[in-house]
C-alpha cells in the first residue's frame, strides 16, 4: 500500500451508468406490477437520461424483459444447481441485464461484465458483485449458438416445446395455442420459430392518416425530420423508420395517429364490407381507447353516417374523444357496459364493431412483460365476456346489418369459437376474400377463409383476428 494512503484507505467505487440504473429500476418496477411502457419514459425523466443513452435504456430493458426466459434457462445453468427462485430478485434482474447484454445486444464482453460488476456492487453490496462476476464469466463462455444446443441437451426429455420455448424466451402453454391456431388458419406447425422470433422483434411504428391525406402525413414527417416509409400491409399505411412521431403536425393534431396496420385492416372491413339498404348509424361497442373508431371515422366518405363510440371506462372514454376530435360532428359517445346496449337500441345500427378485451399474446411484441404475467386461464376466463359482447353487438345490429368481432389474440377459444356460437344468427362473409382485395398484393396469398388471423411473422402486425358477419 502507498505511504500515502491512510491506513483505512479503500478504492472508490465506481459510478454506475445512469442508462443501465434506468433499466434495473424499470425491471424491479415491472416485478412490482408496473407496466414497462408507462415505468421507462417516466424513470428516464428523472434520471435526466437522454440522446443515445435513452436509446441504450429503452433497448436494454424491453429487450431484457421480452427475452427472460431464455435468460433465467441460461442462468440456471451458471449458478451450479442452486434454483434461481433463491436468488435475491434484484440480483436476478442484474444477471438479466447482463445476459441481455453479452448474448442479446452484443455489448463487448469486457464492457458488460464490468458495467454488471459495478451495478451490482452499487445497487446491493460486495457480496453480490462477486457472485454477479461469478455468473457473468460462465455466461460469456459460449456463444446463443452454444446456449442453444445446451438448452436442447438439458430439455430434450421435457420435449420440442419445452426446448422451443426455453430458447424463445416464451412460456409453453402459449406456443401450444399458435400450434392450434397454426392448425384452424392453415399454416405448417414449421412455421412457429419465424412467429416466435418476430414476437422477439419491437414491433415498428405504424401510422394511419385519417382527417388529411396520406401525402400530407409524408410532407409533415419530412419537415420533422422524421423518416417514413410505406407500410407493408394497409395501401394507405405509413412506418417510421426514424424518428419521432410525436413531432409531427398531422399526429400532435389528430389527423393522423399511430396505429397497428391489423387494427387499421379491421377498421377498413366493417367500413367497405358489402351492405344492402340502410348504411347511416354504425357502432363501435368496445371504443378506447379510440384508434379504430377515429379511422372508421376517416373511412365514412361521402355517406351521411353517425358513428356511436361506446365504452366502459371513463378514463378510456376521455381517450376516445381525444382519438376523435377532427371528427367530433359525426362521432357520438356512450359510456356504459356494451353488453346493456342492445337492451336500449335493439336492431339500430347497419355496422358494428366489437373489438373484445381478451388475453392479448397477440401483441407480444410491443409489451414486453406481457408474456410473464399471463397464463392458460386468462383466455378461458374472457371467453363468457366476449361471446357476450358479439351478442350485445348482433342483437343491436338490424336484419342484414354487418357485425365485425375482432380481437388481438389467436387463441381459438377467443376467436373461432366465440363466433362459432352464433352460426345459427349470422352469416360468415370470407373475411379473407374481401381482406385480400383490400391490401397490398400479396400479403394474403396462401390464407383460406372465412376468418381472418394476421401474424407478426408474415403481416408485420399484431396477431389480430377477424371475422365479418351478416345479421340473419
Amino acid at each position: 500500500m502507498s505511504e500515502d494512503r491512510p491506513t483505512n484507505w479503500r478504492p472508490a467505487r465506481m459510478q454506475s451508468d445512469p442508462a443501465r440504473v434506468v433499466a434495473l429500476d424499470v425491471l424491479e418496477q415491472v416485478r412490482n406490477g408496473a407496466y414497462a411502457n408507462i415505468a421507462l419514459p417516466a424513470t428516464l425523466r428523472r434520471a435526466n437520461v437522454r440522446g443515445r443513452g435513452r436509446g441504450f435504456a429503452t433497448n436494454l430493458t424491453y429487450g431484457t424483459l421480452r427475452m427472460q426466459g431464455r435468460w433465467d434457462a441460461i442462468i440456471a445453468n451458471c449458478v451450479q444447481g442452486r434454483p434461481v427462485d433463491e436468488i435475491d430478485p434484484l440480483v436476478m434482474d442484474i444477471l438479466r441485464l447482463g445476459a441481455h447484454q453479452i448474448l442479446g445486444l452484443r455489448v463487448p464482453i469486457h464492457a458488460a461484465m464490468n458495467e454488471t460488476v459495478n451495478l451490482a456492487r452499487n445497487e446491493v453490496g460486495s457480496g453480490a458483485s462477486g457472485f454477479v462476476n461469478a455468473v457473468m464469466h460462465r455466461i460469456s463462455e459460449r456463444t446463443n449458438e452454444e446456449w442453444d444446443e445446451l438448452i436442447a441437451e438439458e430439455l430434450k426429455d421435457q420435449g420440442e416445446r419445452a426446448v422451443l420455448a426455453a430458447q424463445t424466451s416464451h412460456p409453453e402453454w402459449i406456443l401450444e395455442v399458435y400450434e392450434d391456431s397454426f392448425d384452424a388458419s392453415g399454416r405448417d406447425r414449421e412455421d412457429l420459430p419465424k412467429l416466435l422470433a418476430a414476437n422477439n422483434e419491437p414491433a415498428r411504428v405504424a401510422l394511419a392518416p385519417r382527417a388529411v391525406s396520406r401525402e400530407t402525413v409524408m410532407s409533415d414527417a419530412a419537415e420533422a425530420g422524421v423518416q417514413v416509409v410505406d407500410g407493408v400491409l394497409v395501401p394507405d399505411a405509413l412506418v417510421l423508420e426514424k424518428g419521432n412521431p410525436g413531432r409531427m403536425a398531422s399526429v400532435r393534431e389528430l389527423s393522423a395517429g399511430v396505429q397497428d396496420e391489423g387494427s387499421q385492416l379491421v377498421a377498413h372491413l366493417l367500413a367497405v364490407a358489402p351492405l344492402e339498404g340502410r348504411d347511416e348509424e354504425w357502432l363501435d361497442l368496445c371504443a378506447g381507447p379510440g384508434g379504430k373508431t377515429a379511422t372508421l371515422a376517416s373511412l365514412t366518405g361521402d355517406r351521411d353516417v353517425t358513428i356511436f363510440a361506446n365504452e366502459l371506462h371513463p378514463h378510456r372514454l376521455d381517450l376516445v374523444a381525444d382519438a376523435v376530435a377532427p371528427f367530433g360532428d359525426i362521432v357520438v359517445m356512450r359510456e356504459g357496459d356494451g353488453r346493456e346496449l342492445a337492451d336500449e337500441e335493439p336492431g339500430r345500427f347497419d355496422r358494428a364493431l366489437v373489438d373484445v378485451p381478451c388475453s392479448a399474446i397477440g401483441s407480444l411484441r410491443r409489451r414486453p412483460e406481457a408474456r410473464w404475467r399471463k397464463d392458460d386461464g386468462d383466455a378461458e376466463g374472457m371467453t363468457e365476456l366476449q361471446a357476450g359482447l358479439l351478442e350485445a353487438a348482433i342483437n343491436a345490429t338490424r336484419e342484414g346489418g354487418i357485425i365485425c368481432y375482432s380481437t388481438c389474440s389467436p387463441d381459438l377459444r377467443e376467436t373461432k369459437q366465440i363466433v362459432d356460437r352464433f352460426v345459427d344468427r349470422v352469416e360468415v362473409l370470407d373475411t379473407v376474400e374481401l381482406a385480400s382485395s383490400m391490401v397490398l398484393p400479396g400479403k394474403l396469398d396462401g390464407m383460406t377463409g372465412p376468418y381472418l388471423q394476421l401474424w407478426p411473422d408474415l403481416h408485420e402486425s399484431d396477431a389480430m383476428f377477424a371475422a365479418l358477419l351478416v345479421k340473419k
